[in-house]
């Protein structure tokens, strides 16, 4: 492909990649070069040149000699957009979901209901890129752009058709989910996260909206969860751009969720849509649960399937990796559950789900990670120590903080917890300490394979840890 057909110009360059980091640019390289948080990638120009990219993607005042200056006042858009045309074609049918908690979930669930009725489907998030046979992972949330737009393209390649993505805050502020027609946007809800990137809950959730007021396609369709309080920010921002709206939940006026009803390993779920009642078991403990699968059914019915047939699919969903997932069974016959909660909200979800199916006692095992929003640290321990019969504060990624500080400051919130710094005799001491009518849950770090102490990634699995202790 000629770097004209790209830009619309008259470059005669052949283009063979895309790159945001010099140290991976080759002959024909188009170069990203932008300002972040600690790189600038404008110092990398020139040695990202020397290295053979033939154009850079930067600010009109950035220093290009001997490449194709492609000059933007939003350099991080310009160059997704001009990927996208590199990376094309893509999986005719995508969609995208946002919001503080429940992404995850709302993808995977997505991504099977598609299967279910016949689609070659994937979805692409913090579990990383997951189709019907194989999963690969990527590490973070929403990957860089390059990373993201070629591995789209190459599940179109492969002949996935449907598409469910996670947009994150970070990744919609930092333009990485760009270049794809969104046929329909999702909102979870909105909840303390990312306050140490966004600095208030303003700009969060201005970070949040941007998928609505700039990504989703002015003919998609906006699902929302109607019970968060921010979801009429969603619903009014969607009328006002036109765009059809696929409303769910108690308040909700496409699936209304009139009934819900806790089972030993479920719930039954009773929803009004298009003049019916549909009565459902969800084989998924937790409200948020319930939650999770009518967005993921509203996204499913917003792109074409009928509704009768997709909400009796909800019955055949499967768990989500680290998402409330039952670990292991102790000695003592008390089941052991992790959730990748790590919010104020989350933590208080997972928490909630779970009591109404503890006979004795609710023990919580988490911690916080360093170099995240120190704010929501105390908050947490308040949610444990009021919801919790027992709570044991632990490390969960400290990163470069010292570990004995952001226990501290958990524990005020929680006076009377029981600190145990080492996170793997942390959950020896609940698993092994509860009774046969306590449930455990281990929160925090979910389908995580790793403990970030430092710069070092020390492997850790909550989920094998939890079964280790519990043989």
């Amino acid at each position: 492909m000629k770097l004209g057909q790209l830009t619309g110009g008259g470059q005669d360059i052949a283009v063979t990649g895309f790159a945001i980091d010099h140290r991976k640019v080759a002959p024909g390289t188009v170069f990203g070069a932008f300002r972040g948080t600690r790189v600038d990638g404008e110092d990398y120009i020139a040695d990202a040149i020397r290295g053979g990219a033939i154009a850079v993607v930067a600010r009109p005042e950035a220093v290009v000699e001997g490449a194709v200056h492609i000059a933007d006042d939003e350099p991080r858009a310009a160059f997704a957009r001009l990927a996208a045309r590199f990376f094309a074609p893509f999986p005719p049918t995508t969609v995208a979901v946002t919001g503080t908690n429940g992404k995850t979930s709302v993808v995977e669930m997505t991504r099977q209901l598609w299967r279910m009725a016949g689609h070659h489907a994937a979805s692409i998030g913090t579990l990383g890129v997951t189709t019907a046979d194989e999963r690969v992972t990527t590490g973070l949330t929403t990957p860089d752009i390059v990373t993201f737009l070629s591995n789209v393209a190459g599940l179109a390649r492969e002949g996935v058709t449907h598409l469910a993505f996670e947009a994150s805050s970070h990744g919609l502020t930092q333009y990485r989910t760009e270049g794809l027609r969104i046929a329909a946007a999702a909102f979870t809800n909105l909840s303390r996260d990312h306050l140490d990137y966004h600095g208030d809950m303003a700009a969060y959730l201005t970070a949040k909206m941007r998928l609505f007021s700039e990504v989703l396609s002015p003919d998609g369709i906006a699902v929302v969860w109607a019970d968060d309080p921010q979801a009429d920010r969603v619903i009014d921002l969607a009328r006002e751009r036109g765009n059809r709206l696929v409303t769910v939940g108690e308040r909700g006026a496409t699936l209304r969720l009139v009934g819900r009803d806790p089972t030993l390993l479920g719930q039954g779920l009773v929803i009004e849509a298009e003049g019916e009642t549909h009565h459902v078991n969800l084989p998924l403990i937790g409200a948020y649960q319930a939650a999770n699968a009518l967005v993921a059914a509203g996204l499913v019915i917003a792109t074409g399937a009928p509704v009768g047939p997709t909400l009796q699919a909800i019955a055949r969903l499967q768990p989500v990796r680290g998402r409330l997932e039952r670990a292991a069974i102790a000695r003592s016959g008390a089941p052991v559950y992790v959730d990748y909660a790590h919010t104020p909200d989350a933590l208080e979800a997972a928490i909630a789900a779970l009591k109404p199916h503890a006979g004795g006692r609710l023990i919580v095992v988490f911690g916080a990670g360093g170099d995240r929003d120190a704010g929501k640290r105390e908050p947490m321990g308040q949610v444990a120590a009021a919801q919790a019969d027992r709570v044991i504060v632990t490390d969960d990624n400290p990163r470069s903080e010292d570990a004995a500080a952001i226990r501290r400051m958990v524990m005020l919130g929680a006076p009377d917890a029981t600190e145990i710094g080492d996170r793997r005799t942390a959950i020896a001491a609940a698993v092994r300490g509860a009774d046969a009518q306590d449930i455990v849950l281990i929160a925090g770090k979910g389908h995580e394979q790793g403990q970030i102490v430092g710069d070092l990634v020390l492997p850790f699995d909550d989920v094998a840890v939890a079964r280790e202790c519990a043989g």
